[in-house]
């Protein structure tokens, strides 16, 4: 039997999500690789992979939408690795890992083919629960 909560729960949810993402000192970052997606969040990293390390202003959450929570807009971060997007990590604020995103189907890039020397942001961020 699958268990479904309401949207204003999963809001909620979300909520301490953001809530999450602003702990610790520092800024939330995401950060964009060009080699496989680990299988967990626990999994080490590849550092040679690499591309650019976007941050989210503290506080990160924008505004509340009917069916999600929208983050502020990143910096504009300098691409220090050329290569092709795959996948993406999100750290909190306190370093910890939050999430790991597959590029094209978690988080949509306009052009994940990034060139070194470019420069890097997300506008929009979203998070919708799922209900």
């Amino acid at each position: 039997m699958s268990v479904n909560t309401s949207l204003e729960a999963g809001l909620a949810a979300i909520q301490a999500h953001v809530n999450f993402l602003d702990g610790g000192t520092q800024n939330a970052t995401v950060v964009f690789f060009d080699d496989g997606k680990p299988a967990d969040v626990t999994d080490p990293i590849n550092q040679s992979a690499k591309l650019v390390t976007l941050t989210l202003p503290k506080p990160c959450f924008k505004s509340l939408g009917a069916d999600y929570i929208e983050l502020q807009q990143t910096d504009a971060a300098l691409v220090t690795k050329a290569g092709v997007a795959t996948w993406a990590r999100i750290y909190s604020g306190s370093g910890k890992v939050y999430v790991d995103l597959e590029v094209g189907t978690h988080i949509t890039l306009a052009n994940p083919d990034l060139p070194l020397g470019s420069t890097l942001m997300i506008n929009s961020f979203k998070i919708r629960p799922s209900i």
